[in-house]
């Protein structure tokens, strides 16, 4: 059986911050990675939850939100995928980090926090999203499209 992409990168190797993961045609994944693989750092279910809805909600209503096709986590609980249509590599880095500037900033209720609206609602926070994103921003602001590749 072949071997599907992200099971040929070396995790070991792997460092926080955001990578080019694949392209697909006109669809690029970039791996938001906010820990290291094969740590106990690992995000707790509400972390990722909470980051999921903020930052899904927030990049659709950005300046390339008709470009975003996917954002979600990773199974293993260091990180995210984010599709996207048409990349540019340093306008989707820009909106990244600014997505993260605005949860930080963000004061409002948490986006899909109800029982209509989510399968486990009762599971969100938007005080662990800020933190997270505090987090993560700190480790990729420096970060530039040279940086993109895994290693």
């Amino acid at each position: 059986m072949e071997k599907i992409a992200s099971f040929l990168v070396d995790h070991r190797k792997i460092r926080e911050g955001v990578y080019i993961s694949r392209i697909d045609g006109d669809i690029t994944t970039y791996d938001l990675r906010t820990r290291k693989p094969n740590t106990p750092d690992l995000m707790d279910n509400a972390t990722m939850h909470s980051v999921e809805h903020m930052f899904a909600t927030l990049i659709r209503n950005s300046r390339i939100k008709e470009k975003v096709i996917y954002f979600g986590p990773m199974g293993c609980q260091t990180g995210f995928y984010l599709l996207i249509r048409n990349a540019d590599n340093q306008e989707v880095l820009d909106v990244i980090k600014e997505v993260l500037q605005n949860i930080i900033d963000y004061d409002g209720q948490m986006p899909g926090k109800s029982e209509i609206e989510c399968g486990n609602y009762r599971n969100l926070s938007v005080e662990l999203a800020k933190i997270e994103a505090k987090r993560f921003l700190e480790k990729i602001k420096d970060n530039t499209v040279e940086n993109l590749k895994y290693y």
